[in-house]
């Protein structure tokens, strides 16, 4: 098991796809995908790298800007992105500085959803985000 990993300039285009394929298939627009946000800092590379391959599902994508990490987590509520985080914190032994966001609830579209992330982790994360505006 493995996320899929892109580069931070295609963010923005992975949320369209996103949308796009919840938009497609989830008819009743619940809760589609989660973006679940974490600041990895304090991390190690290593253990940064085996904790993707182990928790992370074959469908899940991930995008990084340095050490914030933005996980895509298609047909997931905000439930379970709270559950992935808990394996995040257990697997890294130390609770870390996070956000979740969902598609539909939260964004109608990937400048809402950016924007909202930004917002939102700038206000309980006390983390500025400000590098998303290249996206928008």
């Amino acid at each position: 098991m493995a996320g899929i990993h892109f580069e931070y300039s295609n963010f923005k285009q992975l949320l369209q796809l996103n949308i796009g394929i919840s938009d497609r298939l989830d008819e009743n627009r619940a809760e589609s995908f989660t973006i679940l946000y974490c600041d990895l800092e304090d991390v190690e590379d290593t253990l940064i790298s085996n904790s993707l391959q182990e928790i992370l599902r074959t469908s899940d994508s991930i995008v990084n800007h340095g050490k914030d990490y933005f996980f895509v987590l298609p047909y997931t509520d905000k439930y379970g992105g709270n559950i992935v985080k808990g394996i995040f914190d257990e697997f890294f032994a130390k609770y870390l500085n996070s956000f979740l966001i969902s598609y539909p609830a939260d964004g109608d579209d990937a400048d809402e959803l950016i924007e909202i992330l930004q917002n939102s982790v700038k206000t309980f994360c006390k983390k500025d985000l400000s590098y998303l505006d290249f996206l928008k």
